[in-house]
């Protein structure tokens, strides 16, 4: 796909093999604001019609190690429910929903929804999802904004628990391994 881009949060999650195999990868940085900024700059200087998401999570759902496919992102850390209204929603955002629902390109993976919050959730969030992560709702909003397709893949780093951030940092080598494979594998 030449007309595709790939945005990964941080460097720790492509350990270098991205780049070692001569893949430009865009990072972001940490959490919803960067990964908005981040998207919107690599669309308008690319002009990509397709970004692709890779990426660690964490899941009390799916097995650790396992490449899921999201199929809907949420906000897990959006909570106006004071106000009325339904943890998850943005208040007053009429032209997009609180699920943002992506079009899935593997037939082989399983697809799960992912709840994104600025916070490393180590417990039960409080919407309803499969995985967790920190960027990809903003990236999935920034492309429904731009009419750019957006495909994200997250491999399992931990059980979103007490020892996340140990299995975390532990699993990141072999999700870029299987990152870097399922790449070159369709899109190379």
């Amino acid at each position: 796909m030449s007309d595709l881009a790939l945005i990964m949060a941080l460097p720790n999650e492509s350990k270098d093999l991205f780049e070692q195999a001569g893949i430009q990868v865009h990072y972001s940085g940490i959490g919803k604001v960067n990964a908005a900024f981040k998207a919107f700059e690599v669309i308008q200087k690319t002009g990509c019609k397709t970004l692709l998401n890779l990426g660690s999570a964490g899941s009390s759902y799916f097995d650790a190690h396992a490449l899921v496919e999201v199929m809907t992102f949420v906000q897990r850390d959006m909570d106006v429910s004071p106000l009325g209204f339904a943890v998850g929603v943005t208040p007053m955002d009429h032209d997009h929903p609180a699920d943002i629902h992506l079009e899935t390109y593997f037939q082989h993976l399983p697809n799960g929804i992912c709840g994104t919050g600025d916070s490393f959730e180590i417990g039960l969030p409080k919407v309803p999802c499969h995985l967790v992560d920190m960027e990809g709702y903003a990236l999935a909003k920034v492309c429904k904004k731009l009419d750019v397709r957006l495909i994200s893949v997250k491999y399992i780093t931990d059980g979103a628990n007490d020892s996340a951030h140990l299995d975390w940092e532990e699993n990141l080598l072999l999700g870029a391994q299987k990152m870097l494979a399922l790449y070159q594998h369709h899109f190379v």
